[in-house]
């Protein structure tokens, strides 16, 4: 997916969110990456529990339950190799007003970087030409913010390129 960020007649357009420079107190970047030693943990986990379950499956059900167990852990693997293949993921932040908006997400940190370079400029000399910084690489999703034990929300925000 490409998502497209423009700088205009002193307002950022991302998408169709406008946020004006003048308004703009921080801009940064945030990193999303997945939890590779938590992923390890839980398929040695998982396949500690299906080596026995297997066992038991196998003393009582013969080849069939063997061949269950064989799957069932063939199902594990694959989603450690799912989650392991999950790319870092770069966030524009916003600040504006005391309220950070992640704008638009990439995997490839140098488009953020130069979008962040982009809008310093400009916040720096509000006058200057029309900018326009494509990004490539930008990704969709849902990013999902949990705070305490237990507790789970939803976040959503209202720029190009959400997370999952």
């Amino acid at each position: 997916m490409v998502a497209q960020a423009r700088i205009r007649d002193g307002v950022l357009w991302v998408g169709g969110e406008a946020y004006p420079l003048r308004n703009i107190a921080h801009v940064g970047q945030r990193v999303l990456t997945v939890d590779r030693d938590d992923a390890w943990k839980k398929f040695v986990i998982r396949s500690v529990g299906c080596f026995v379950l297997g066992s038991l499956l196998s003393s009582v059900g013969g080849i069939e339950g063997t061949i269950a167990a064989l799957i069932v852990e063939a199902f594990v693997v694959w989603n450690l190799v799912i989650v392991l293949r999950k790319p870092t993921v770069y966030g524009l932040v916003l600040n504006t007003s005391g309220v950070q908006h992640e704008a638009i997400w990439s995997t490839r940190e140098k488009e953020i970087g130069r979008l962040v370079f982009e809008i310093t400029k400009a916040i720096g000399s509000p006058d200057v030409a029309q900018t326009v910084v494509n990004v490539e690489h930008a990704v969709q999703g849902d990013l999902i913010q949990q705070y305490g034990a237990g507790s789970i929300g939803k976040a959503e925000h209202s720029g190009t390129g959400r997370i999952g």
